[in-house]
């Protein structure tokens, strides 16, 4: 048995000035950019996220500008096998994370737990 949930929106910019990115996506979104959080350094900056809500985190990058989303778990191999037999496939393997590719070609991650509270609003798998 694991649980996983939604746990973050990534915004991918192909840009070199993520903070610039940041201010808009911030500006746009209405959540100030977090300086302070342990995660906003090097080419990522996170936004306030009120608690229960999904993480918003912006992301330079060297491919093309896309949306995507994380999905976080307690047992990643489990959450990955389930999602396999759903028709995912995997794409790259990375020490704290897998990258997968949905059946209709959307790019998503699964990754470790990331927010407090967690197993809430999390399914649970058998």
């Amino acid at each position: 048995m694991h649980h996983s949930r939604l746990c973050a929106v990534l915004i991918d910019c192909k840009t070199s000035d993520i903070d610039r990115a940041a201010r808009f996506w911030a500006d746009a979104l209405g959540r100030p950019v977090d300086p302070n959080h342990p995660s906003s350094r090097g080419n990522y900056r996170m936004l306030e996220t009120p608690p229960d809500e999904p993480i918003v985190e912006i992301q330079s990058v060297d491919h093309e500008s896309r949306v995507h989303i994380d999905i976080e778990t307690d047992d990643i191999p489990a959450e990955v096998e389930r999602l396999a037999k759903l028709g995912a496939e995997v794409v790259k393997r990375l020490e704290r994370w897998v990258v997968m590719q949905a059946p209709t070609g959307q790019r998503f991650c699964v990754v470790r737990v990331q927010r407090p509270g967690f197993p809430k609003n999390a399914n649970r798998w058998d």
